[in-house]
């Protein structure tokens, strides 16, 4: 039987980056698969199925309350429309063109407005928002936000993510306390973590991760929270969120994630250096490369391998080895956010051991031919 590799012509892929949008995130495990077709196999009502499962996954996090949503990039753009329009039925229907005065301006670090795929003010805007930052790209205090909040403030928004400035930034604890001072609801987009109740405890006011990513649910966001704000967050469905929809099956499958994520055996960074041993001692046994351990910028319990590339030796840059690395009939991806500086790490949450023997293989023959 033909695959469906081969049906329509697609690479195979050794994801090395992580779990990441552009290469489908995550795999879930074969229970969640068959709960999202019974999901597509089924009639539900909808209201009905996201009201209770919603109640069944706040039981489970021990949480106000929360709803299943279609990504964590819609999260964010409906907690920021949540926030504004709150129980407003006029500017639910008319967010964007509504002349009406109510508070829009979102504030967050500037450090943390960033491009994660798609950039932070992107889906602040999609939800009615006006972007204000506060601080410098590398620092932000409690108060330097606080400076910039004004009756205008519709919510603060943090991000927790490595694609942020870590250095100089206060905590969400820290933005929790300003939110409280200033009597503003406190936004934090947690697309990527692994806790899913500590930003909560911390005092944010709606909490939102990716469904895919460390739950490893089908495509799909989480939003978590207060009561009040969740409610608003559902409301959105007959507003910009009618534009972002789950489906049955997303809701299904991810509530069933989260309850086999919360009781799963995970891979812990100590696991995964000895895993990597022998994938670094074979790395640094080929000439023009050096590679060791390196742990997860945003204090995740991650450890990768990062891997230098001497240039000048190779005589190409290291963007031009990551082209190379990715054409055949097996495309291998790495985290390339230092390629810049001649580095790139390979994350091996989805690495078999087999595949990290083909990697270094690959990287051996790219660097003998030249």
């Amino acid at each position: 039987m033909q695959s469906i590799y081969e049906k329509y012509q697609l690479k195979h892929v050794i994801n090395a980056s992580g779990r990441m949008t552009i290469l489908g995130v995550s795999t879930p495990t074969p229970e969640v698969v068959e709960r999202v077709t019974y999901g597509l196999n089924h009639y539900f009502e909808i209201k009905d199925l996201v009201n209770k499962t919603g109640d069944y996954i706040a039981k489970l996090l021990d949480v106000d309350s929360a709803v299943v949503v279609s990504c964590a990039s819609a999260g964010i753009a409906q907690a920021v429309a949540a926030v504004i329009v709150r129980d407003d039925d006029d500017l639910l229907l008319n967010l964007h063109s509504s002349s009406k005065v109510v508070p829009r301006e979102i504030v967050l670090p500037k450090g943390h407005n960033v491009n994660f795929g798609a950039p932070v003010d992107t889906m602040v805007t999609l939800g009615g928002g006006k972007v204000i930052e506060a601080g410098f790209a590398n620092e932000c205090s409690s108060a330097q936000l606080s400076a910039k909040i004004t009756p205008q403030t519709a919510a603060i928004l943090y991000i927790k993510s490595h694609h942020t400035v870590q250095k100089s930034m206060l905590s969400v604890n820290e933005a929790a306390a300003v939110a409280r001072q200033h009597n503003v609801p406190l936004i934090v987009d947690a697309a990527a973590e692994e806790d899913l109740t500590s930003y909560y405890q911390s005092g944010a006011d709606l909490v939102i991760y990716s469904g895919a990513k460390a739950i490893e649910g089908p495509t799909s966001g989480l939003v978590v929270g207060k009561k009040t704000y969740v409610e608003w967050v559902k409301r959105q469905s007959q507003g910009i969120g009618r534009a972002m929809k789950v489906g049955k099956e997303g809701i299904l499958g991810l509530t069933l994630a989260i309850e086999q994520y919360l009781t799963a055996t995970k891979e812990t960074g100590a696991e995964m250096v000895e895993r990597m041993s022998g994938f670094i001692e074979e790395l640094n046994a080929i000439p023009a490369i050096s590679a060791r351990i390196v742990w997860d910028a945003a204090g995740r319990d991650i450890a990768r391998a990062e891997i230098s590339f001497d240039e000048k030796m190779i005589g190409k840059t290291t963007y031009q080895i990551m082209h190379e690395l990715k054409q055949g009939d097996t495309a291998i991806y790495f985290r390339e956010y230092k390629a810049n500086e001649g580095k790139v790490e390979a994350d091996i949450r989805s690495v078999s051991n087999q595949q990290l023997d083909v990697i270094a293989e690959r990287i051996r023959l790219l660097v003998k031919g030249m």
